[in-house]
C-alpha cells in the first residue's frame, strides 16, 4: 500500500506508532538504564572489585556482600550505605539498585537473583555504547499488522520456565493462557505471559529471526483480554529486549512454541551494534 493510498485513519495509526516508539527509544537511552551496562559479574565467596563501582563484592553467609572503604558510599531507598552492609535486605524484589558517584560520573550498581546466583551490573552515565547509540530501526508502521485475535484462559494459571540468552539461567512465568490470531488463512496460537494491571506478553520468534530482527526473541506488549476474550496483538510494537543490544544481559528465550512459520514483517529490526563482553 502506497503512502498516497492511505485512509486518514491510516495516517492516525503511523502518528500514533511513531510518537510510542519515540517514547520507547527515550526510556531505553535513560542515562542509567541497560544500554548504560559496563560488565556482567556474578559474586562468590572470594571478594571482587570491579573498576570505576565502589566497594568489594562477595556471597556472605546470608547472600551478598559489600564491603565499602574509606570515602565509598552506595545509596538505595534512600539509604546511604558504608562499610560492610549485607545486601539481601533490599533484594525484597529480586534486585536492588544502589547508586554511587566515581570520579563526577553517576552509577548503579544493579545487584539481581538470576537462577541459583546472584549478579553485579553497573551501569555508568559515561557509558562508551550508551553515548555512541543512534537509535533502533523498525520495518514502517502498518495497519495490517495489527492483529485481532482471542485469549483462551487456561483452566489454571501455569507456571512456565523458561530459558535464558545465558547458558545454565532459567526464568519463571507466569501463563494463564494462549491467544489466537488468524494471518492469511492461517491460524496461529502464542502462549502468554501475566503482565501488569491484566496485560499481556507474548515472547516470540519469526521467519525474519536472525535475518532482519534479532535472532534470540521479540517481546510483544497485549491490552488486557476484552470480555469476551478478544485482544489486538499491534505486531507493529513488538521490541527488542536488552539482549539485542549487549551481551551483559539475561533476557529470556521463547518458548519453543512461540516460534511462528510466518515472516512477522513490523516492529524492531536488528540494533546496527551491540556490546559484546571481553
Amino acid at each position: 500500500m502506497s503512502a498516497e493510498a492511505w485512509a486518514p485513519a491510516d495516517a492516525d495509526f503511523v502518528s500514533e506508532w511513531t510518537a510510542w516508539h519515540e517514547s520507547h527509544e527515550e526510556t531505553r537511552t535513560d542515562r542509567l538504564g541497560i544500554l548504560a551496562a559496563t560488565g556482567l559479574h556474578w559474586l562468590g565467596r572470594a571478594r571482587l572489585r570491579v573498576p570505576g563501582v565502589p566497594g568489594a563484592w562477595a556471597i556472605g553467609a546470608n547472600g551478598p556482600v559489600v564491603e565499602l572503604g574509606e570515602g565509598e558510599v552506595l545509596t538505595v531507598d534512600g539509604e546511604q550505605l558504608r562499610g560492610t552492609r549485607e545486601l539481601t535486605p533490599f533484594l525484597r524484589t529480586g534486585t536492588a539498585l544502589l547508586a554511587f558517584v566515581d570520579g563526577g560520573v553517576k552509577g548503579l550498581a544493579e545487584v539481581s537473583r538470576r537462577g541459583n546466583g546472584v549478579m553485579l551490573r553497573p551501569r555508568r552515565a559515561d557509558s562508551a555504547y550508551l553515548g555512541s547509540y543512534t537509535g533502533t530501526k523498525a520495518y514502517p508502521a502498518d495497519p495490517q499488522w495489527a492483529v485481532t485475535g482471542r485469549f483462551v484462559a487456561a483452566e489454571e494459571p501455569a507456571t512456565r520456565r523458561v530459558e535464558a540468552v545465558l547458558p545454565g539461567i532459567e526464568h519463571s512465568f507466569s501463563s494463564p493462557g494462549h491467544i489466537e490470531f488468524t494471518v492469511g488463512e492461517r491460524q496461529h496460537r502464542l502462549t502468554a505471559f501475566s503482565g501488569a494491571n491484566g496485560t499481556l506478553t507474548v515472547l516470540f520468534r519469526d521467519a525474519t529471526s536472525g535475518i532482519t530482527t534479532y535472532a534470540a526473541s521479540r517481546s510483544l506488549s497485549v491490552a488486557a483480554p476484552a470480555p469476551d476474550g478478544s485482544v489486538v496483538l499491534d505486531f507493529n510494537r513488538s521490541v527488542n529486549l536488552p539482549c539485542a543490544y549487549t551481551d551483559y544481559s539475561t533476557c529470556p528465550v521463547p518458548p519453543q512454541e512461540n516460534t511462528l512459520p510466518i515472516a512477522v514483517d513490523a516492529g524492531e529490526k536488528v540494533p546496527g551494534a551491540r556490546v559484546e563482553s571481553r
